[in-house]
């Protein structure tokens, strides 16, 4: 299997060092926009870089797409006829459906449509993959392969995408402004900042590594911990008073719609 990838940002340069440590023996060339990047970007990671999408195109099966959601349309019209049956085009482009991928390449190609988010870049990333037009289980396999050699992934119906950018695409800030607020309240208790963020970080880490391995309801392991007339339960009991159960869901929701509206053009 030949990959290009075409727009080398962060996540784009995530997947590729995910999938050569999966399997160095996968040909990958990537493209970026000046030559002057390219032949940085080739010595620097080892792989052939070019500028030519074209030629990338053709010379790949699997093409990723890593650009900006406002490039897509210009980037892939005029290498609509360079794609054909053997392709599979998958793009990471917030907002953009397959139903676009699919004219924009007139038809020529199966496309498919994936949603990872930032922890991918330390291999620990949650990625919703949603089949388009001509893709099989067959071109879903491909890309589950890719993605699961930066973390996890699910399959999604299309018409969830906006819930999956509202979830896992937007959630790590969500996570990260969590943890500042549990790192802010272990100083303001006494404990060293470095102390306080570690403390708070692994905790974190520790709780979703247990809801993931346990494959327990959450509110399961959440009693676990809450003891009777113990600690816990009034910190729960703040917790619910300040409303970070549904303030949690109501960020979700909005990162949705906006989403949506992103898709739509608003």
């Amino acid at each position: 299997m030949k990959i290009g990838i075409i727009g080398l940002g962060k996540m784009g340069e995530a997947l590729l060092k995910g999938i050569r440590a999966e399997d160095p023996k996968i040909a990958i060339t990537a493209t970026t926009r000046t030559d002057e990047s390219a032949r940085e970007t080739a010595k620097r990671l080892g792989i052939r870089c070019e500028t030519d999408n074209a030629k990338v195109v053709r010379e790949s099966d699997v093409i990723l797409l890593c650009v900006k959601p406002h490039q897509v349309h210009s980037l892939l019209e005029p290498l609509a006829d360079q794609f054909n049956a053997k392709h599979t085009l998958i793009s990471i482009c917030a907002s953009i459906t397959t139903a676009q991928l699919a004219e924009w390449t007139h038809g020529h190609c199966a496309v498919i449509r994936a949603m990872p988010n930032t922890p991918a870049l330390i291999g620990e990333g949650m990625t919703a993959i949603a089949l388009g037009p001509k893709a099989t289980s067959a071109h879903q396999a491909i890309a589950e392969r890719l993605f699961k050699a930066v973390g996890q992934t699910a399959n999604v119906e299309e018409h969830l995408m906006d819930g999956v950018t509202g979830l896992s695409g937007c959630g790590p800030a969500y996570v990260y402004m969590i943890i500042e607020a549990l790192s802010e309240a272990g100083v303001k208790v006494g404990l060293p900042r470095k102390t306080s963020t570690q403390l708070a970080a692994q905790t974190l880490l520790g709780a979703a590594k247990m809801v993931m391995q346990r494959a327990e309801h959450p509110a399961a392991l959440k009693d676990e911990v809450t003891t009777p007339a113990g600690c816990t339960i009034d910190g729960l009991m703040a917790l619910e008073e300040g409303k970070l159960r549904v303030t949690l869901i109501k960020a979700v929701l909005a990162a949705t719609r906006r989403s949506q509206k992103l898709r739509e053009g608003q």
